[in-house]
């Protein structure tokens, strides 16, 4: 997991611009969708710990934490009103890629803000000023499309698949990503809702036109009805999702069988991964997901204690931050945090 230490550097070097009495960061997120659960668990287990071991020079770090809804218009009104307030120092989120990128021409030249989930291509390079700690949509297109085409070996019906994709940044940057890298053919490309409840028509089209691959570029609820029903018609093909579907598990005879793209394994042996699954499940009773990884991760960039680092401007901590990582599409510890591709 990231060092917690890291989190205070960027808090350090905000503190030399806004407020040094003090040490607040803002957090955005869908804190009533089920990812936003467990974006927040993260977050707050990130600010425990901190605060465990004597916060920040011995002053508590102190969250102040908005629901975006996942809204591009209520990122922006956030994003306001965070740079507004003199008293914060940095921000964790935006947890969604279109709410991100909405927020990101608010927080250029005045904020650093480190999306978690977001992972939208069009978030690369849009300002210094903001940094995540998930690989690009693009990159994880990348893998997906070549699993997808290897996995099927010289069965040929495994080299059609079907695309669907939530009709948003996030949706149609990964569904993209994956039919450009795809060694086969793909015979269907469509958009579906981010709400969507009723997949009885999807299914009927995948009997009729008979794929072997679906793979669906979405977010948990919509992923969960696809599954059901495909369960239901009892259809013969390999479902495969993006880091959208890491909750999927929550209905274990909805997704057993399908593959998930996921930065994160709660299985990992790596006594850092053990460690942090341990302190989630013994604060929240449950496993953490990688909603919740990467959020502890990015509550831990923040606090970064050390004498060495200063700064008389804020712009200093986007720059540190550059320096540091030379990249916006990721800014974590790859032992923990990585791209693979597991079945649930």
């Amino acid at each position: 997991m990231i060092q917690r230490s890291f989190l205070a550097a960027i808090v350090l070097l905000a503190a030399c611009h806004r407020d040094p009495g003090s040490f607040t960061i803002g957090a955005a997120g869908p804190w009533k969708e089920s990812y936003g659960v467990m974006t927040r668990r993260g977050i707050d287990l990130a600010v425990e710990e901190i605060n465990h071991t004597g916060g920040i020079r011995g002053v508590p770090l102190r969250i102040i934490a908005k629901d975006d809804e996942a809204d591009a218009n209520r990122a922006t009104a956030i994003a306001q009103e965070f740079v507004r307030d003199n008293h914060v120092l940095a921000v964790v989120g935006h947890v969604t890629s279109g709410a991100m990128l909405a927020a990101a021409k608010v927080y250029d030249g005045e904020l650093t803000a480190v999306a978690t989930s977001a992972s939208s291509p069009d978030l690369t390079g849009v300002s210094p000023w903001i940094f995540r700690v998930i690989s690009s949509d693009s990159l994880n297109g990348v893998g997906l499309g070549r699993f997808a085409s290897q996995i099927g070996g010289t069965d040929p019906l495994m080299k059609h698949a079907a695309v669907l994709y939530e009709n948003d940044a996030y949706g149609r940057g990964l569904a993209d990503a994956f039919r450009r890298n795809f060694r086969g053919t793909i015979v269907s490309f469509d958009p579906i809702d981010d709400g969507l409840t009723n997949a009885e028509p999807l299914v009927s089209f995948f009997q009729q036109t008979r794929p072997g691959i679906v793979f669906v570029a979405s977010r948990d609820q919509a992923a969960l009805a696809i599954l059901r029903e495909a369960k239901r018609q009892k259809l013969d093909a390999l479902f495969l999702g993006g880091d959208g579907w890491q909750s999927i598990v929550t209905d274990t005879a909805a997704s057993e069988g399908a593959y998930v793209g996921t930065s994160f394994n709660s299985e990992d042996s790596s006594p850092r991964v053990q460690r942090f699954v341990r302190a989630f499940e013994k604060r929240y009773d449950m496993p953490p997901d990688a909603f919740a990884a990467l959020d502890r991760a990015t509550g831990a960039t923040f606090p970064f204690t050390t004498d060495r680092i200063l700064a008389a401007h804020a712009q200093w901590t986007a720059d540190w931050l550059t320096l540091a990582n030379r990249t916006v599409a990721c800014v974590t510890d790859v032992s923990v945090i990585c791209w693979k591709v597991s079945s649930v």
